[in-house]
């Protein structure tokens, strides 16, 4: 199908395919037995220039923006949702600095992020803090030229890899949404310590961390956006963001309909291919169709942030929700169609399967989108009647 890319949108789909073909689907089973973070292959895709589409030019970036993004999350996601993430996770922890951050702090950050010579991480959830961003706990306060911070995040995707990281805090306890502040974090800064390492059910070879923080010193050049304004860079990221998770989700569960298709044609039952009989057919249609409906959906998400459109943050919960929901199901429904060997560790099936739940959770679980949603459709339908 055209789906209306650019010339160049056609080049980074054709490059991240490869890439996911000859890199890291070799690797894939082992990354994910291992639970290894997937350095080599971020270093071919810093190579190729990967880490920077989504990064203006002047900052050693392709220029490209949500979109770029997208197609390529999509792309590696079809072999592998967990270097998918270490690799969408660098736009997560730089779309702070993009959206918010000083010229000074792009030229110093951005560049670095673009090469591959620093990764990115977000910084927001806390072990008592999820879904209620504005009740963070960790704290910062101002001490000379430094604030100081204390506290906990947990589940902090890229927090072991990552050089630099976009942190949270609260700077005004006891007024929530309005107290939050942003800063950047680097790793080597004086009470910054990285914790264990998650075993998690799927994603495993993304480096998941508690961090904490223990007197630690930022410098206050270092504040992102203005103090108490926190916040609305987070919502802000997590609008910009969203759709790469809606992509992610997609590539999985495309991924998984692949692999399912192939194997149906080639397993003989009842002395023919399963791929034969209209049960198995009608589930590999319902599963396309629902991939390519959410597809779309993505994509229009992903033109709609990159046009700043004024629906583009109701669109992008759609899209991540969705899709989300979308990947849950089909590869759940893959590795039925697959039988007992959709069920097995050597066959790539259980791990689609694996991996595609975390997107129903992470960047706001999917009753949090369906909250968002509605929301907006009331402030729209209260605008309409003005």
């Amino acid at each position: 199908m055209d789906y209306g890319f650019n010339e160049i949108q056609v080049d980074i789909r054709d490059l991240a395919r490869k890439i996911a073909i000859e890199k890291v689907k070799p690797e894939r089973a082992r990354l994910d037995e291992e639970e290894e973070y997937p350095y080599d292959i971020m270093k071919v895709l810093a190579q190729s220039g990967m880490l920077g589409i989504y990064l203006a030019e002047e900052y050693g970036g392709l220029g490209g923006g949500c979109m770029e993004l997208s197609i390529a999350t999509e792309e590696l996601s079809k072999v592998c949702g967990g270097v998918a993430v270490c690799f969408a996770a660098n736009a997560l922890g730089s779309y702070p600095i993009i959206l918010h951050g000083t010229e000074e702090q792009k030229r110093k950050y951005l560049p670095r992020v673009a090469s591959g010579e620093y990764l990115a991480a977000f910084a927001l959830t806390e072990p008592n803090v999820g879904s209620d961003a504005a009740a963070i706990e960790t704290t910062a306060r101002e001490d000379g030229d430094y604030f100081i911070l204390n506290g906990t995040k947990q589940w902090i995707t890229n927090g072991g890899a990552a050089s630099i990281l976009t942190v949270f805090t609260s700077t005004n306890p006891g007024r929530g949404a309005r107290g939050v502040s942003a800063f950047i974090v680097e790793k080597d800064f004086p009470g910054f310590i990285v914790g264990s390492k998650e075993k998690k059910l799927g994603i495993r070879c993304s480096d998941t961390r508690e961090l904490r923080f223990d007197n630690c010193r930022v410098p206050k050049e270092n504040l992102l956006g203005k103090k108490n304004r926190g916040f609305r860079i987070a919502m802000d990221t997590f609008d910009k963001s969203r759709p790469g998770i809606g992509a992610q989700a997609v590539g999985i569960a495309q991924g998984a309909l692949d692999e399912a298709i192939e194997f149906t044609r080639t397993r003989i039952q009842f002395g023919q291919p399963v791929a034969s009989f209209q049960a198995i057919q009608h589930m590999m249609a319902d599963c396309a169709m629902q991939i390519e409906a959410a597809r779309l959906l993505v994509y229009h998400a992903a033109r709609a942030v990159d046009a700043d459109a004024p629906d583009a943050s109701k669109i992008s919960a759609m899209a991540k929700c969705l899709a989300s929901d979308v990947a849950m199901k089909v590869t759940v429904d893959c590795v039925q169609m697959c039988g007992g060997n959709g069920y097995m560790r050597e066959f790539p099936l259980e791990k689609y399967m694996r991996d595609a739940k975390i997107t129903q959770i992470y960047e706001g679980t999917n009753q949090i989108q369906r909250t968002i949603i509605g929301l907006e459709l009331i402030k729209e339908s209260a605008q309409k009647k003005k």
